[in-house]
């Protein structure tokens, strides 16, 4: 049997930051309660949860035990990011500044993970799928961000 510890520890990172991303774009939803980006955060954070979802049952198909919560660093970001909001106060740009930087760090993962030459071609298409996700939310994201610049 195939030495899988490469393909099970990369997805599982992957695992990892989707699921940041999701509670990121569900938190987004809540800070940014009625505004019309409201419904585009909370639809993004069902599509991470999907696809994170995907990811673990590769891991499963693989023998290992998915990864079911995100990071330490990403809960700590979060607080820092609640803070923030309290002392400041968030408004649409902030929020929309704060995803879009969440989006950068999940497509450069996601980049790094489809150039390791370690994983397997298998776990690689898999990896190149969630990645189409990631990349269109990434795309939508930055897209809202420059045009908030634009009519500011």
């Amino acid at each position: 049997m195939a030495d899988t510890s490469t393909d099970i520890t990369t997805l599982n990172g992957l695992i990892a930051t989707t699921l940041d991303s999701a509670d990121g774009y569900s938190e987004a939803a809540k800070d940014i309660d009625g505004s019309r980006f409201g419904a585009i955060f909370t639809s993004r954070a069902a599509e991470r949860r999907q696809v994170a979802a995907n990811l673990q049952g590769e891991v499963v198909r693989l023998g290992g035990n998915p990864e079911d919560d995100g990071t330490i660093l990403a809960q700590a970001h979060r607080m820092f990011v609640d803070l923030k909001a309290k002392v400041t106060g968030s408004d649409d740009k902030a929020v929309v500044d704060e995803v879009e930087r969440g989006e950068d760090q999940i497509k450069a993962k996601f980049e790094a993970a489809m150039k390791d030459i370690a994983v397997s071609p298998q776990v690689a298409t898999v990896i190149r799928e969630a990645y189409d996700s990631v990349r269109e939310g990434h795309d939508q994201m930055r897209d809202i961000k420059h045009a908030m610049e634009r009519h500011a």
